[in-house]
């Protein structure tokens, strides 16, 4: 293993929780560090536990206003001006409802993703994983999408005042990278790629091809908006070619990559039909890039990933697993059905309530074939093309 990489963990992050019945469940954190630890591939040595961010940190892309909402409604019992108030900031919707000790637990994920960057900037680590972040949803003054202050938007600032740095912001989530991309819709020395299903059928409703930027940074925003039903090989086409081109013309000194991971077939909150061959293959391909453009520096984050059980953790493993150069990512490219542990599935399965994938590959050979596969490839090379117009 590389012993030159980062993992930011804290199990605290794991009190990111709205409430019981919400989809977003950070329980996924656990899931993934103990199927990371039964293999070996998370020795303490590469483990370091984030900060809590100051409030300099979150005035980076928040204004005092919100934050000062954020701090109100995180009480146990918030004053009756503060209810009345937390519509105006998007913090009452049944995707985003307060909830006590945010303002804490929020402010301990930006830290991490903030940790990770200076470290990675610093030439301290070369690359550095915060699982827990990749809020990409968070506005200025609004929370949205499960995302309360936006830990991507925030480090992205930091890296640019205090490093000087051009940053490549690659979002892989299912959901388009709304909240990143406003946030340097005209600035030029940040360059913002999202791969995401339509807007047309999908949360945020945002991340047409023919969102470029404006001023300045036109040309600086990239929107590959593939079909629902999308499979992996037109999927990772659209993002291979897009993004090769994307890094080799703006020529970053940092990478930010956004690792939501509910494209997968099996997500309830969306329509493209991965499998776990993308998530082998995507990280792979940044992984190199950030090699080729700009001396290793790679902040990785994590974002969406609804089915906590069988995703998740195989998901994000795979993208630790790459960053560290482990072995087993080399294993996984000559043989396809590689066993998961026994010992982790022994553990989890009976409080999973489906059954766990018994290896890290999904069997895609006995898939059903998506209808219309051929059109929606079609559909997707065409706005691959369209995405490339000024590439």
């Amino acid at each position: 293993m590389n012993s030159n990489v980062l993992f930011i963990y804290d199990e605290n992050e794991t009190g990111y929780r709205f409430n019981e019945s919400h989809p977003f469940n950070q329980k996924r954190l656990v899931l993934t560090v103990d199927l990371l630890r039964s293999i070996g591939a998370l020795p303490d040595s590469y483990l370091r536990a984030p900060q809590l961010a100051t409030e300099e940190l979150l005035l980076l892309n928040h204004t005092p206003s919100y934050i000062e909402a954020v701090k109100a409604l995180s009480e146990t019992t918030p004053a009756e001006e503060w209810l009345k108030q937390a519509g105006k900031y998007g913090l009452d919707t049944e995707d985003t409802p307060f909830f006590p000790c945010m303002h804490q637990v929020t402010s301990l994920v930006v830290g991490g993703s903030v940790l990770a960057t200076e470290a990675v900037m610093s030439g301290d680590k070369e690359h550095a994983l915060h699982l827990g972040g990749g809020l990409h949803h968070a506005l200025a003054n609004k929370g949205a999408g499960f995302c309360v202050y936006n830990d991507a938007a925030i480090a992205i600032e930091y890296a640019k005042r205090n490093y000087g740095a051009r940053v490549l912001y690659i979002d892989t989530d299912v959901h388009h990278g709304d909240g990143v991309q406003w946030s340097f819709y005209t600035d030029p020395d940040v360059c913002t790629f999202s791969i995401h299903e339509t807007g047309k059928y999908l949360f945020p409703g945002t991340g047409a091809v023919s969102e470029r930027g404006d001023g300045t940074g036109f040309g600086t925003v990239v929107n590959v908006p593939v079909e629902p039903y999308t499979e992996d090989d037109s999927w990772l086409e659209c993002f291979e070619e897009v993004l090769t081109k994307v890094a080799a013309q703006f020529r970053p000194d940092l990478i930010v990559s956004q690792h939501g991971c509910d494209a997968h077939a099996f997500d309830p909150l969306a329509h493209v039909h991965c499998s776990m061959e993308v998530y082998r293959a995507m990280p792979r391909l940044i992984h190199r890039l950030a090699h080729e453009h700009c001396g290793g520096r790679w902040v990785a984050l994590g974002g969406g990933g609804y089915d906590i059980w069988r995703v998740v953790p195989r998901a994000w493993s795979l993208l630790w697993l790459e960053m560290s150069e482990h072995p087993l990512i080399q294993e996984l490219a000559a043989a396809q059905e590689l066993p998961l542990p026994a010992s982790w599935l022994q553990q989890w399965q009976p409080h999973s309530p489906v059954e766990l994938p018994a290896a890290w590959l999904d069997p895609t050979a006995t898939w059903t074939p998506m209808p219309r596969r051929q059109e929606i490839t079609l559909k997707n090379r065409q706005t691959k093309e369209a995405a490339m117009v000024y590439l």
